[in-house]
């Protein structure tokens, strides 16, 4: 569900809107007009749907004019080409592992009650928690942040594409604010009205948000009880098994690109070769297993069990479900992925990411945290001491830096 992005405002805002022809009125104040006659008519459709008068009036009190940064976002949506290495290094490393296992001990008496009620283990929801808002981190940062009725205003107003979606989702919010669980201040999120410490849009949160600390409020933003309930609730709902995991990780014989997609039981994979890299057997039982082999034949195979596929309920994409179950078994102490990934020469594993990272900080040429990631600060670290070394200055990670810096 995560949607935070971060990119300049690339004056696409105004090109969405049709049927505005030239004139002497700076095109800025036309399209703020517009975005207030489109306002004062949605009234009809909100009203329509049960919101008062009051409500929608306290939720657009002195909104005058479209979230720009919102329309910049939705128009800058470059298609995802990571390698599935470089998508895991970034959300399944030492840093959300330590931070995953400090929360852990932090908040274990709720996540020890939301296991219990729920059935759903403790550590996936922790992986969600990581990898939707950082463990809370992303909500600390307000220039992260969008009000969540202007921003879907927004959409719906000036995106075709997102038109319906952000419509529907503007009257969930305006519920959900009529229901009194949040105040109009509070009712942040991401661009597209993904919400709270586990990003729910709203109809999400119709759906499934829940009061677990008993004030009488469901308030993802501010109550990790009731964003950790609210996750646990939505996987609950759809099917999550109790006390089974997700998947294995197993070693693919040669030619199983063949069987990829294919659904078996596990004894039934283990007779076609297929091994785990612990030299542990697959559990006996009839739970039948879809294999996955998102890096490639060369690379890691998983053989993927029901509850991965709940995941999926969270985010439709193979790889944000690897992502939590992965994390989640490193979260609990079970280890990560055995096998190597087949990544190309002279690049870094997620280890030597953070050994990396962490030379440039002691040489004083970062400052940021130490998580793997290599934003633009830690680019620029690394363009500075390539030029300091006499190599070729692109601020691109490699082992030849990392071995020249050690």
């Amino acid at each position: 569900m995560t949607m935070f992005r971060t990119n300049r405002f690339r004056g696409l805002v105004f090109s969405l809107i049709v049927g505005i022809a030239a004139a002497t009125t700076p095109i800025d104040a036309r399209a703020n007009d517009s975005f207030k006659s489109w306002i004062a008519k949605f009234y009809q459709t909100a009203a329509a749907s049960g919101i008062s008068r009051s409500t929608y009036e306290k939720a657009f009190a002195g909104i005058t004019e479209p979230d720009s940064a919102v329309l910049d976002k939705a128009n800058y949506q470059p298609e995802f080409k990571a390698k599935i290495w470089d998508y895991l290094d970034s959300r399944v490393n030492p840093y959300t592992v330590r931070i995953g296992r400090e929360m852990k001990a932090k908040h274990g008496s709720t996540l020890n009650a939301m296991e219990r009620h729920f059935g759903v283990d403790k550590h996936i929801l922790l992986a969600i928690w990581s990898m939707e808002s950082n463990y809370g981190a992303v909500l600390e940062k307000p220039d992260r942040l969008h009000y969540v009725p202007q921003a879907l205003a927004t959409l719906a107003w000036g995106d075709p594409k997102r038109a319906k979606f952000a419509r529907n989702q503007l009257i969930a919010a305006l519920k959900i604010l009529q229901a009194g669980d949040i105040t109009p201040k509070h009712l942040t999120g991401s661009w597209a009205g993904a919400m709270g410490h586990t990003q729910f849009i709203p109809t999400s949160y119709l759906l499934y948000a829940i009061d677990a600390d008993g004030n009488g409020r469901r308030d993802i933003w501010n109550s990790i009880p009731d964003a950790l309930a609210t996750s646990a609730n939505l996987l609950a709902k759809n099917g999550w098994q109790s006390g089974k995991t997700w998947g294995y990780e197993a070693v693919a014989p040669s030619g199983a690109a063949k069987y990829e997609g294919q659904t078996k039981t596990l004894a039934q994979w283990a007779a076609l070769g297929f091994a785990r890299p612990n030299g542990k057997g697959f559990p006996r039982g009839s739970d039948r297993a879809e294999l996955k082999m998102l890096g490639g034949p060369n690379a890691p195979a998983f053989l993927v069990l029901r509850n991965f596929f709940v995941i999926k309920r969270y985010n439709a994409a193979d790889s944000y479900a690897l992502a939590v179950g992965l994390l989640a078994d490193e979260i609990a102490g079970h280890g990560g992925v055995h096998q190597r990934w087949p990544r190309p020469n002279g690049t870094l594993d997620v280890k030597e990411k953070f050994e990396l990272q962490s030379k440039l900080k002691e040489l004083g040429y970062y400052d940021g945290e130490i998580d793997g990631n290599f934003g633009s600060g830690s680019k620029a670290a690394i363009s500075a001491i390539q030029q300091r070394l006499g190599m070729q200055s692109d601020g691109e990670p490699s082992q030849s830096l990392l071995e020249a810096l050690r």
